[in-house]
């Protein structure tokens, strides 16, 4: 976990990898639950016999899964104390390179990117976030995420 206590330490942090989060499985169940709670069940995702005849062998993730637990990581490896409430603000350049198949491992690198003060006691972080798979080649998300930290 890296700890910025004020806005300025986070501030100085410009332009530095930030966070290189723990491995995360990617199980059929979590898959499952995500199709429930977005009424997203498309076979590729959720049916397996028939993902084992499709192109990937196997189910995938949803894109947007993989795109939702961007929080988590952030939330998991950066602390800004002098905050007392933080909002995701938004998300630019998402791009799915890669797959994910069921009983993958994902992990998240943080680079940021930019701050700024959008107004009185506000910090707005930009973040680049890599979203890796174990073993893969290419990235399974890459995106720019927009926190906003308020003291």
């Amino acid at each position: 976990m890296q700890t910025f206590p004020t806005f300025e330490a986070l501030e100085a942090a410009v332009g530095r990898e930030v966070a290189l989060t723990d491995w995360l499985e990617i199980t059929q169940e979590r898959i499952d639950r995500f199709a429930q709670a977005t009424d997203d069940h498309q076979w590729i995702h959720v049916d397996a016999a028939r993902a084992a005849q499709g192109p990937f062998g196997r189910p995938i993730a949803h894109g947007f899964l993989t795109l939702s637990l961007l929080s988590h990581w952030l939330g998991s490896s950066v602390q800004v104390p002098a905050a007392r409430m933080t909002i995701n603000y938004g998300v630019n350049r998402v791009r799915f390179p890669a797959p994910v198949p069921v009983g993958s491992r994902l992990r998240a690198r943080l680079c940021l990117q930019a701050c700024e003060r959008p107004g009185p006691h506000q910090l707005q972080a930009t973040w680049h976030v890599t979203v890796e798979i174990e073993g893969g080649s290419k990235p399974a998300c890459v995106a720019e995420m927009l926190v906003r930290h308020y003291a």
